[in-house]
């Protein structure tokens, strides 16, 4: 997608979560605003933990593959309306203590200038 559209699509959302399993950093930045935000499915804080900007949501991102190595989302299906969308997914990884994780959860998005602005993530955890 060219970066002059102001619309985001569907394909956008799967390449975005293609680059996840792929463990592709370039891919996902590829895809974020310079002023993006990532707030965390996990932190102490109601948001969860926060990075803003390009370096410190590279980092975020970056941490997910440091706790599971062979983190995967499986993607339920994505939608859009207008600056805001979802994508629902469940996530499966192994911790470097050989505990595995598997968990439905979902990405809220805002969209500005074709690019993901805020990804916000929330992940169903079990006891």
């Amino acid at each position: 997608m060219s970066q002059s559209e102001n619309t985001v699509t569907l394909a956008f959302l799967a390449s975005f979560a293609d680059a996840w399993n792929r463990h592709d950093l370039d891919a996902l930045m590829a895809h974020m605003a310079p002023d993006c935000v990532f707030m965390a499915s996990v932190g102490m804080a109601v948001e969860g933990t926060e990075w803003r900007g390009m370096a410190a949501v590279r980092e975020g991102y970056a941490s997910l593959w440091a706790t599971y190595p062979d983190a995967h989302f499986e993607c339920l299906g994505d939608f859009i309306c207008g600056d805001r969308g979802a994508s629902e997914w469940i996530f499966s990884g192994t911790r470097a203590d050989g505990t595995t994780v598997r968990a439905r959860g979902c990405d809220v998005f805002t969209f500005r200038d074709g690019k993901i602005l805020v990804k916000n993530s929330f992940r169903k955890q079990r006891p």
